[in-house]
C-alpha cells in the first residue's frame, strides 16, 4: 500500500456529486470512495494479500464517516502485519455474529416455546410464555445462552422474589431449566446452568386449592350445583368438574370431535404430558354432555365462550359461578380435584394407582416404567361410575354407599 494517507477532506467528501460514470476519490494506503452514477457512497480498500489484489467494503457515506474509514483501514492494516486477510477475519466475524445471534436466550426460548406449545393446554402454555417476557428475557434474553452464568441467573431470580413472588421465581428457574435442556439437544450448551440453583430460592407457602371434602358439604355442594339458574353451558361445565374431575384449563377447552357419547369416553392430551388420556364417562356424565349438545353441539368446543362460540368459555367462569354460589374461598374449578382425590381413596378404597391415572398424573409401575395413558381403563370406568353414583347419593340426602369392588 501507498505510504501517503489522509488525502481527502470531510469536505470533499460530502461536495461529492454522481456523475455519469462511477469514479473515486483516494484517500491514499488503498483507502478510496466510490461514487456511482445512482448516488450511492462506498468506501472500499484495496490491498494484496498472497500476492492477489483483494477489495474490502468499510461501510457507506456517510453513515460511516471519513474517520471511522479511516479507523477501519488501520485496522485492516494491524491485520495484514499479523498475515490476517481483513476479508477473511470479516466473514468470519459475520459467521460468528449470525452464529452467535441464533445461541441468544431470546432465539433458543422462542425455539424451544414452539415445541412446548405442542405440548400443553394453551392456558399453561401462555402462562410460560408471560413468565418468560416478564421476568427472564427482558434481563438475559440478548445473551449468548451458554455465557449466561448460574449467579446472573440467581440474580435475575433474586429480582423476582425482591417482588414477593416466590412461587414464580421458582416456575422461572424451572422454565429456564427447560430451555437450556433443549439448547443441550441443539447443541447450542453443554450444561443445563439453571440446575445448579436447585435449593437456591425461597421456597413459597404451599397453598392448596380450597376443596369441600366431607360428605355433607359434599352433599350441600352437589345441591347447590344442581340448582344452578345461571347459564346451562357453565351448569354443565360444573357438573363435569365433579364427574371427571380433570384440570379446569382441559375441561373447559374441550371439543366435541374428542368425545365419543355411543362409547361413553373423552380422549385429548392432558397439559402435563403429551400422551392421550382416555376419560372414560359415567352415565350422568353422558346425559350432561347429551344434553348441552343441543346447544354447542355443532361448534368446536363443548363449552364455548359467552361472547364468542369460537373460543372456549372464560377460565375464571366455574370458580365465578362457585363464588356466586356462596363458595368463594371454599371451593375453586381445580378444588374437584381434591375432592375426587380425597374421596376416592380415603371412603370409597379405590386404588390410588387408579385415581392418580384419572387426574392424568404420571403412574409407574413396579420397573418404574410409566403406564400408558390408556392404562387401567376398566377400572376407572368403574370407578367412575361409582363416583357419579356416590355424588348422586349424597346429593339426593344418603351417605350410604353402593358398596365397592375394593383395592384391586
Amino acid at each position: 500500500m501507498t505510504r501517503a494517507t489522509n488525502k481527502l477532506t470531510a469536505t470533499a467528501v460530502r461536495n461529492a456529486k454522481p456523475k455519469e460514470k462511477a469514479y473515486k476519490l483516494s484517500d491514499g494506503g488503498g483507502m478510496y470512495l466510490e461514487i456511482t452514477p445512482s448516488g450511492g457512497t462506498y468506501w472500499r480498500l484495496k490491498y494484496r494479500f498472497n500476492g492477489k489484489e483483494k477489495r474490502l467494503a468499510l461501510g457507506i457515506y456517510p453513515e460511516t464517516t471519513l474517520a471511522q474509514a479511516r479507523e477501519k483501514r488501520e485496522d485492516a492494516r494491524r491485520q495484514l502485519a499479523q498475515g490476517i486477510d481483513p476479508s477473511a477475519a470479516k466473514q468470519a466475524e459475520r459467521r460468528a455474529s449470525k452464529v452467535a445471534a441464533a445461541n441468544t436466550l431470546n432465539a433458543v426460548a422462542t425455539e424451544w416455546l414452539a415445541v412446548h406449545q405442542d405440548k400443553v393446554v394453551h392456558d399453561h402454555y401462555r402462562h410460560d410464555k408471560r413468565r418468560l417476557e416478564l421476568h427472564l428475557l427482558p434481563v438475559l434474553g440478548n445473551r449468548v445462552l451458554s455465557e449466561i452464568t448460574a449467579p446472573e441467573l440467581l440474580d435475575c431470580l433474586r429480582k423476582i422474589e425482591k417482588q414477593g413472588k416466590l412461587e414464580t421465581a421458582k416456575r422461572v428457574r424451572t422454565l429456564a431449566s427447560m430451555i437450556f435442556r433443549y439448547a443441550i439437544v441443539t447443541e447450542r450448551a453443554d450444561r443445563d446452568t439453571a440446575a445448579d440453583l436447585k435449593g437456591a430460592l425461597k421456597s413459597p407457602q404451599v397453598k392448596h386449592h380450597p376443596a369441600v371434602t366431607e360428605p355433607d358439604e359434599i352433599a350441600k355442594l352437589m345441591r347447590a350445583i344442581y340448582a344452578y339458574s345461571g347459564e346451562p353451558v357453565t351448569l354443565a361445565a360444573l357438573k363435569l368438574s365433579a364427574l371427571v374431575f380433570v384440570r379446569p384449563g382441559e375441561l373447559r377447552r374441550a371439543e366435541w370431535n374428542a368425545i365419543n357419547l355411543d362409547d361413553a369416553t373423552w380422549k385429548f392430551n392432558p397439559s402435563k404430558n403429551g400422551s392421550p388420556l382416555i376419560v372414560p364417562l359415567a352415565t350422568q356424565a353422558v346425559e350432561a354432555l347429551a344434553d348441552l349438545s343441543d346447544l354447542t353441539g355443532r361448534g368446536r368446543y363443548v363449552f364455548p365462550g359467552a361472547r364468542s362460540r369460537e373460543r372456549p368459555m372464560s377460565e375464571n367462569a366455574i370458580t365465578a359461578a362457585l363464588a356466586g354460589m356462596g363458595y368463594k374461598g371454599r371451593m375453586t374449578a381445580h378444588g374437584f380435584r381434591a375432592m375426587a382425590r380425597t374421596v376416592l381413596e380415603e371412603r370409597l378404597n379405590y386404588p390410588p394407582a387408579h385415581i392418580e391415572q384419572q387426574l392424568a398424573h404420571s403412574v409407574k409401575d413396579a420397573n418404574g416404567r410409566a403406564y400408558n395413558r390408556t392404562a387401567f381403563l376398566e377400572q376407572r370406568r368403574d370407578m367412575l361410575q361409582a363416583w357419579a353414583d356416590y355424588l348422586d347419593t349424597l346429593r339426593e340426602g344418603s351417605q350410604n354407599v353402593v358398596p365397592i369392588r375394593g383395592r384391586a
